[in-house]
């Protein structure tokens, strides 16, 4: 993985104890996005404890200390996507994994969810990986999943801001919906997510 170790956040505080996996995390800052600093720090954890989501961290050798320079945690979720928001190549792509309600005129999808993705700006550290190589990392874990039980489609939510769209769209996401916040979710800029998919190759 280009001088990259990967080592899931289970795994990590099965081998050194909890303590000292919160230590690591707590060097992790991401002020471009608060809700990702938020959720490493204070829920990823008893998320990972409870089989909600996996978080995966990515280290490297800086200086010759190995450092956390980014992670990402994925999760399955259920999801609709309505038959007017995307084109028809799309919905022809996508109906193969999914259920059609007529009702509300909608695809009702069961898929793997990038809940959380993110560098580690500490020292600069952010600087070490790319976006792009980040998120290659994260969908290939989902290829390998989806090799084993099927699907090819990959559902994420993120902040309405222009820059982060453009790049999940230079990835091959598309909008299809925005989710308004819920309550809990104070961490977040703007009163909702834009909902974005992918479909595999």
């Amino acid at each position: 993985m280009n001088g990259f170790y990967k080592i899931s956040l289970r795994k990590l505080f099965d081998n050194i104890g909890e303590n000292d996996t919160l230590n690591i995390l707590s060097d992790f800052s991401c002020p471009l996005n608060p809700d990702i600093e938020y959720f490493l720090k204070k829920k990823a954890v008893e998320f990972e404890k409870q089989s909600i989501s996996a978080t995966h961290l990515i280290f490297t050798s800086y200086k010759n200390e190995k450092v956390l320079i980014g992670y990402y945690t994925l999760s399955i979720k259920s999801f609709n996507v309505d038959k007017s928001s995307i084109s028809k190549t799309l919905r022809k792509r996508i109906s193969k994994f999914a259920t059609y309600d007529p009702m509300i005129k909608s695809y009702i999808l069961p898929a793997p969810l990038l809940a959380q993705i993110g560098k580690n700006f500490t020292n600069d550290y952010n600087k070490l990986i790319s976006g792009d190589e980040l998120l290659g990392m994260a969908i290939d874990d989902i290829k390998i999943t989806q090799q084993i039980i099927g699907g090819k489609v990959i559902y994420l939510e993120c902040e309405d801001n222009d820059r982060l769209i453009e790049f999940y769209s230079s990835n091959g996401f598309v909008k299809f919906a925005e989710r308004s916040l819920d309550k809990d979710e104070t961490q977040i800029k703007g009163q909702y997510l834009v909902q974005m998919l992918r479909v595999l190759k």
